[in-house]
Order: C-alpha cells, then structure tokens, then sequence
C-alpha cells in the first residue's frame, strides 16, 4: 500500500498546485472552483490569502513522497471545515480517504463540515468513509462548470463516549 503524508505547502508546490486545480474533469467534478482555472494571477492572490490566514491549514498530500493533491482546514463564518483537491493521477486508489483522514486526526474541532457537488459521488464517498453524514443542500452558481449546482453541506460530530 503506498504511503500517504500530508506536509505544509511550499512555494514548490505551487506549479503543481496550479495544474492539478486546472485539469477540466477535476474542474468539472468540484464545481466550485476559480471562475477561470487558466488565470495564474488569480490563482498566485487567492493561495497567498490562503497562506498568510491565521485559521487556514494549507496541506499538500502526498503519496510515497510524490505530490498527490491538497488537503486544507479553515474557518467560515464560525464553522471549521475541510476540504480537497486531489490530482487525477491519484484517484481512485484511497488516497483522498487516507489523507481526510490524517487531516480530521489534526483537527481537534468538531463537528467539521464539508461541501460536495452532489454529482461528485467519488467524493460523496471519501466523506461517507471517513464519518461526514449529510446536514442540508442548497443550489448555488458553480464556477467551474458555469451553472447552478446542487451543492451537499457534510459534518463530521464529535464521537458520543
């Protein structure tokens, strides 16, 4: 099985980073992305914001010390939620389930919260596994795909003892 590590983000990653949001089917299953994927401008203001919040955990996965994708933690309106990107390359093989969950063993707050596109049952199915159960929906204009989406909001509560 390979090994699956999750380590802050550096400026190397960057150009990764860059590629993997700007692949069309990862745009088309998120949904929710950068109205223009290709606009590295954008993307250089929106990471550096994310770097320099005080509640954001930027994180890069890895797999057996290739870069595999993005995992991250921040704050909303008083909610901490997660959420990730995983590169195409990568799918399909567990690694977004492994690092949601070594991400949600970091993450002391509960409950977590997430966001899905309901059409992206693959990841619908790396919350499910990993505990995160469906609170509300509500349809709301998709970026990525230029159109409303249904869009599903996850949590993750704490363990009853």
């Amino acid at each position: 099985m390979a090994h699956i590590d999750l380590h802050p983000l550096e400026d190397d990653d960057l150009d990764a980073v860059f590629e993997m949001m700007r692949d069309r089917d990862a745009v088309q299953a998120a949904a929710f992305t950068a109205s223009d994927p290709d606009d590295r401008d954008a993307f250089e203001a929106w990471i550096a914001r994310q770097r320099s919040a005080p509640d954001v955990a930027c994180l890069v996965v890895t797999e057996n010390g290739g870069f595999a994708g993005t995992i991250a933690a921040f704050t909303v309106e008083g909610d901490r939620e997660v959420s990730y990107w995983i590169a195409k390359h990568a799918w399909g093989r567990g690694i977004a389930t492994e690092a949601l969950r070594l991400l949600i063993a970091r993450e002391a707050e509960r409950p977590l919260f997430a966001r899905v596109a309901t059409h992206n049952a693959a990841s619908r199915a790396v919350l499910a596994k990993v505990g995160f159960t469906e609170v509300s929906r509500d349809v709301d204009f998709a970026p990525g795909v230029g159109r409303e989406v249904e869009e599903i909001v996850m949590t993750l509560v704490p363990m009853l003892e």
